[in-house]
């Protein structure tokens, strides 16, 4: 239930994911920018990759949660959680072997800034009111 005694549905959680994954992407294009201005294009892209190491995987496990389900129960939403969870771990481990492996030349700091910026942005959700 949400503070006003509403439950929250379906929808406004789907809502509220697909609004942090916007609020994610938009961050990646800022950082990426900035890092540009400051630092160079290098430094720009791999900030840019470092978002979208923490974004994609991000969308799989929000996809996941919201695709609708046959059985509508909690076993089957934490069924769905754990799949999620377990694929959002090995697309973040796979993607950051692919930009390490075959992205040249890369800013590792700056993969890492725009990595943990991005997934700073979850904890906005906490913040969010309907």
């Amino acid at each position: 239930m949400t503070d006003q005694g509403q439950e929250q549905t379906p929808a406004s959680a789907g809502n509220l994911m697909g609004l942090i994954l916007v609020l994610q992407l938009g961050l990646s294009v800022v950082i990426a920018a900035l890092f540009w201005g400051f630092d160079g294009r290098i430094s720009a892209y791999s900030a840019l990759l470092g978002g979208l190491t923490c974004l994609l995987p991000n969308a799989f496990l929000a996809l996941r949660l919201v695709v609708p389900r046959r059985d509508s129960g909690a076993s089957s939403l934490i069924q769905a959680a754990y799949i999620g969870e377990i694929g959002k771990l090995a697309l973040t481990v796979l993607m950051f072997t692919l930009v390490f492996t075959l992205v040249r030349p890369l800013a590792p700091g700056a993969l890492f800034v725009g990595f943990i910026a991005v997934q700073l942005v979850t904890f906005a959700g906490f913040f969010v009111r309907d």
